[in-house]
């Protein structure tokens, strides 16, 4: 496998009143470049902890994280982050929202005029150039959301990081979204690695479902390729007996192999 991005016996500890608390212990991984991969696993398996120290916004306590062959020091335009609030700024417009990112990248290098089409090109990408004027308070979720993915990828990341980037819609804009985010990865080509909670998001969306062990000092359990053609149709998945199979083996190591921690 092609090692475009690296994680080397990572391990990321926490202090606190009560001690150091172990919220990573030895994860190690490589994701291909082009490649879909989700995290999941239960509340509290370290999944956003590792995609903050994939976005260099945590110094691992020990290990080592590469992309594209260098070390992973800080956060950087080479890697797009999607929170699942999508963190716009509410006196900005839309367009001004993805404008702010790509002239924080490029402004130093093109003009004015190619950093506004930079803009359109990435509103554009998720189809939402007619409400480029609008300000975050005039748009829906699945809109907001959909600007912080146009964000992300005006920077042109070599990853893009996205962390439960759908958790706060509703079931329907969810699906929608997730069938966008498909169409525009497979135009973009981008490497992404997403943190879910959602079964069937992941194996919708993925070309490897990395699951992880419980917390604290949570691992890697088990990694499953999802091999399943492109492009997906979701109705013609409802009905795949391979689509199933992979579901269920996701559900069986979350709530058999790794029980939910008791409260």
């Amino acid at each position: 496998m092609d090692k475009y991005l690296q994680l080397e016996h990572l391990h990321m500890a926490f202090r606190t009143k009560h001690g150091a608390f172990t919220a990573l212990q030895d994860v190690n991984l490589s994701v291909a470049q082009g490649e879909f991969v989700s995290l999941i696993g239960h509340s509290g398996c370290g999944k956003s902890t590792l995609l903050n120290l994939l976005a260099g916004l945590l110094t691992p306590t020990n290990g080592v994280l590469i992309c594209a062959q260098r070390e992973i020091s800080g956060p950087g335009p080479d890697r797009g982050v999607v929170f699942q609030n999508h963190s716009l700024l509410p006196w900005l417009t839309c367009f001004e929202n993805v404008y702010l990112a790509v002239e924080r990248v490029f402004g130093g290098k093109e003009p004015k005029t190619r950093l506004k089409e930079r803009t359109q090109e990435a509103l554009a990408l998720v189809d939402l150039s007619h409400a480029q004027h609008k300000r975050p308070h005039e748009i829906s979720g699945g809109m907001k959301q959909r600007v912080g993915i146009a964000r992300a990828l005006a920077m042109q990341p070599k990853v893009l990081l996205m962390d439960e980037p759908f958790g706060a819609l509703d079931a329907l804009t969810r699906a929608h979204l997730q069938d966008e985010l498909m169409k525009i990865v497979a135009a973009t080509r981008s490497t992404v690695l997403m943190v879910t909670h959602d079964v069937d998001e992941a194996v919708l969306l993925s070309d490897r479902i990395v699951m992880m062990t419980n917390g604290p000092a949570a691992t890697i359990g088990d990694i499953l390729t999802v091999d399943l053609p492109r492009p997906r149709a979701r109705l013609a998945l409802a009905e795949d007996r391979r689509y199933h199979q992979l579901r269920a083996a996701v559900l069986e190591f979350l709530y058999q192999k790794q029980m939910r921690p008791a409260a």
